[in-house]
């Protein structure tokens, strides 16, 4: 198949620290040019991929502060797609409304993964205002609060199989955060949670503009205590130590949690898992084989030390039976073959609409691969 991958331009496709959609972008491209499909991928220029890619600015947005306003550019991108739309059998988004009104002529040949929030009021008019536009899920918690929308399908998240290398033995003694640091995130949890029992807590996460009065006022202070590590964060190499080497990983989050792939990150390595009931954290946890789901710090402090105990080769196992990159591939593939039949019984006419204004797509220099 001939498929496009429209990514956010926020980090580069991998993302170079933080950013679980650019990640997972990443792997369903690199799975999708390995099992000999015809991928373009759109996103910044710092990308590295083995898909064709198309420039949608130079450098990741959050990597460069000369850029202000992101909007610009987003723009510039989804017009090189529009114009260029032909050439595809189906357009994957990434980028979460931006493309609606722009290529609902069009819509059985696109697909849109939402990878946000969905509770916010101000979402569900806008996917009323477009029917038509085909949408997947990360999780079906995710699609509740906008459950009359047009999902295909809920398409959990998957991770390559030797991405991150398990450890049964770990020796680092120690729990694990990993993500951001922000109020739903809930790192103060994972630091009362650590103390109560007396383990070492290493914190590896990132600080972004909107939270750093929450880090200064709340969580810094909290550094101080006994046992507790701000790392900041860190890169994929980084995690097979950080999260192999934990003897649990804590997701105690307070929002409602579209996926969280830290959590699959974490069983990649073996390691086990005790996330809040919140979200999808219930749909990606196995109870008492990958980890466990709590409700509150005081029942977290009890059931940890069982977590702790879980089988770690139980915890690769499940991860690769459920989470695995090739998985995620396959069901794209069956949303993508039914959006192509959706397309050739001619609901797609917007192409023959272009006209002189169909350009070919412009190829970044020496990142050019073309599936066979």
């Amino acid at each position: 198949m001939k498929i496009a991958q429209i990514a956010p331009l926020m980090e580069s496709v991998p993302p170079k620290l933080y950013g679980g959609t650019e990640r997972v972008v990443s792997h369903l491209t690199e799975e999708l040019v390995r099992q000999g499909h015809d991928v373009t991928l759109f996103a910044s220029g710092d990308s590295v991929t083995s898909a064709r890619l198309v420039v949608g600015t130079a450098q990741a947005i959050r990597l460069n502060p000369a850029i202000r306003d992101y909007i610009p550019h987003y723009m510039i991108m989804l017009d090189k797609l529009r114009r260029s739309a032909h050439l595809f059998d189906v357009l994957h988004f990434h980028i979460d409304a931006f493309h609606l009104p722009l290529f609902r002529d069009i819509a059985a040949k696109t697909v849109t993964t939402l990878h946000g929030r969905q509770d916010l009021p101000d979402l569900l008019p806008m996917y009323r205002a477009f029917p038509e536009m085909p949408l997947v899920s990360i999780s079906n918690a995710q699609r509740q609060p906008i459950a009359d929308a047009n999902f295909a399908k809920t398409i959990y998240h998957g991770l390559p199989l030797d991405l991150l290398r398990p450890n049964y033995e770990p020796r680092g003694g120690y729990l694990a955060f990993l993500g951001r640091i922000s109020h739903e995130k809930r790192p103060d949890r994972a630091i009362a949670i650590a103390n109560a029992l007396g383990l070492r807590l290493k914190i590896a996460a990132k600080v972004d503009k909107a939270d750093e009065d929450y880090f200064r006022e709340v969580i810094a202070p909290m550094l101080d205590r006994p046992g507790v590590e701000f790392i900041g964060e860190i890169n994929d190499r980084d995690k097979i130590k950080f999260l192999g080497d934990a003897l649990a990983l804590l997701f105690p989050i307070d929002w409602p949690e579209p996926f969280g792939l830290v959590m699959i990150e974490a069983m990649a390595c073996g390691t086990p898992v005790l996330g809040f009931r919140c979200g999808s954290t219930p749909e990606i946890i196995d109870e008492r084989i990958t980890g466990r789901v709590v409700g509150s710090v005081d029942e977290a402090v009890r059931i940890l030390p069982a977590v702790i105990r879980l089988d770690r080769r139980a915890v690769r196992r499940r991860f690769e039976e459920r989470f695995s990159a090739s998985r995620m591939a396959a069901d794209y593939l069956n949303v993508y073959r039914g959006a192509t039949r959706s397309a050739k019984h001619g609901l797609v006419q917007g192409d023959q609409a272009l006209g002189p204004n169909v350009i070919p797509l412009p190829v970044k220099s020496g990142v050019l691969h073309h599936a066979s």
